[in-house]
C-alpha cells in the first residue's frame, strides 16, 4: 500500500458519476505487490494479466497499485476501514483531489482462491472479474443502489466477456458464501 498523508476512502452511493468512456487511449501506471505467502506463485496472476485486466476496465488516466494479500491482512484491512471482521476478496482505496485518479486495489487470495472453486470457474476469471469491479469502483461506480448495481454488472459483464470470460453474474455466480478456515465473507 502507499503511505500517504491522506486518508482513502471506499467507494459509496455518494461516489462521483462514473466518467463515460472515451476513445482516447488513457494513461495507466500501475504497480503489483505480491504480499501473500500461503498461496503458491503459480496460482497467482502475472503482472501482465493484471496489467490486461486494468487496461479493459480503463475510462480515465490512473494511477494504480494492485497488492494481493493473505486472509489476516485481508481481514485487518476489511476491519479498519469498512467495520467488518472477515476477509473479503476485493477492497478499493480512492485517494481524493489527484491527478491522475490515483488508489489502492487489495485482492485477498486466499478468499478468491474459495470463490473461483466454489463457483467453479477457473482461478483467472474470478482475478480478472475483482480486478475490473475493483477499477470501476475506483473509476466512481458503486453498487448500493439496484440501478447503480445493475449499471456496474452490465459493464463488468461486457468486460469480462471481451476478454473472452464467461458473465460473472450468471445463475449463482456471486453472492456465495466463503467458508473455509477463518474465511467468513461474502462478496460485497
Amino acid at each position: 500500500m502507499k503511505s500517504k498523508s491522506r486518508q482513502p476512502r471506499i467507494p459509496s452511493s455518494a461516489a462521483a458519476t462514473p466518467t463515460t468512456i472515451s476513445t482516447a487511449r488513457p494513461a495507466l501506471k500501475l504497480a503489483v505487490q505480491y504480499a501473500t505467502a500461503t498461496i503458491s506463485d503459480n496460482t497467482l496472476p502475472a503482472r501482465a494479466q493484471l496489467r490486461k485486466w486494468v487496461k479493459v476496465s480503463l475510462q480515465q488516466d490512473v494511477q494504480v497499485t494492485i497488492r494481493i494479500v493473505d486472509e489476516p491482512e485481508g481481514c485487518d484491512l476489511n476491519h479498519r476501514f469498512r467495520g467488518k471482521n472477515y476477509a473479503t476478496n476485493v477492497l478499493t482505496f480512492i485517494y481524493d483531489d489527484t491527478q491522475p485518479l490515483c488508489g489502492d486495489i487489495v485482492l485477498c487470495a486466499p478468499v478468491i482462491a474459495y470463490e473461483a472453486c466454489q463457483q467453479d470457474r477457473p482461478l483467472s476469471a474470478r482475478y480478472a472479474h475483482l480486478v475490473i469491479h475493483g477499477m470501476l469502483h475506483l473509476q466512481g461506480y458503486d453498487h448500493e443502489q439496484p440501478s447503480d448495481a445493475s449499471v456496474m454488472e452490465q459493464l463488468e459483464t461486457t468486460l469480462m466477456q471481451t476478454l473472452g470470460y464467461d458473465d460473472p453474474y450468471e445463475e449463482n455466480a456471486c453472492q456465495i458464501p466463503v467458508a473455509s478456515g477463518r474465511i467468513t465473507g461474502y462478496h460485497e
